[in-house]
C-alpha cells in the first residue's frame, strides 16, 4: 500500500484526535466519570481496578505492562485503591517479592457498576446508527488498536482487539 503524503496523516491524525475528544466529551462518558469523581477515583485508578476486576490474582508488574508504566507509578495507583478499599494486595505464594491483586467485593461491585454504566451509555447511541456503520467502526477500532499496539511495540492481545471495558483504553 503506497503511503499517504505526511500532510494529509497530520490532518487525519488531527481529525481523530478531534473525534476522541468530542466522543470523550458525550454523556455515555460524562456519567462514567461523574459517578467516579463522586468516589474521588481517577480515571487511571479506575483502568487499574477494571483490570484487576478482570484479572483477579494478577501482579502489579502485570499492570504496569499492559498501561505502560513503572511499577512505582503502579505502587502508587495501587495504595491509593487500597485505601478507598476497592483492591486488596497479597503475597504471592512463591515469590515473596511479588504482589498479587485482588478485587475487594467493593471494588469488582463499582466495577461492575461502572461497566454497566458504559453499556448503558453507549448502547443507545450505537443504535441510532446503520448496522453496517456499527459493523465499519469495529473494524476500523479493531484496526486502530492493532496499529497502535504495532507503532509502541506492545502485543496486540484478546482484551485490546475485544475492547476493554473503558471508554478510553488507557
Amino acid at each position: 500500500m503506497a503511503r499517504r503524503p505526511r500532510s494529509r496523516r497530520v490532518a487525519e491524525a488531527q481529525r481523530l484526535v478531534d473525534l476522541l475528544s468530542a466522543l470523550g466529551s458525550t454523556t455515555f462518558r460524562q456519567l462514567l466519570w461523574q459517578r467516579s469523581a463522586e468516589l474521588d477515583l481517577t480515571y487511571a485508578q479506575s483502568q487499574v481496578l477494571f483490570y484487576v476486576a478482570e484479572h483477579p490474582g494478577c501482579h502489579m508488574g502485570d499492570v504496569g505492562k499492559v498501561f505502560g508504566v513503572t511499577l512505582p507509578a503502579v505502587t502508587h495507583l495501587v495504595d491509593r485503591l487500597e485505601q478507598k478499599g476497592f483492591v486488596a494486595r497479597g503475597d504471592h505464594p512463591v515469590d515473596r517479592r511479588v504482589y498479587v491483586l485482588e478485587p475487594t467485593a467493593a471494588g469488582q461491585t463499582l466495577a461492575d457498576e461502572l461497566h454497566a454504566l458504559q453499556l448503558r451509555g453507549v448502547e443507545p447511541v450505537l443504535g441510532r446508527m446503520s448496522a453496517r456503520h456499527r459493523q465499519r467502526l469495529m473494524e476500523g477500532l479493531e484496526a486502530l488498536v492493532e496499529a497502535a499496539s504495532e507503532a509502541t511495540g506492545q502485543a496486540t492481545d484478546d482484551e485490546a482487539r475485544k475492547g476493554r471495558r473503558s471508554t478510553g483504553n488507557g
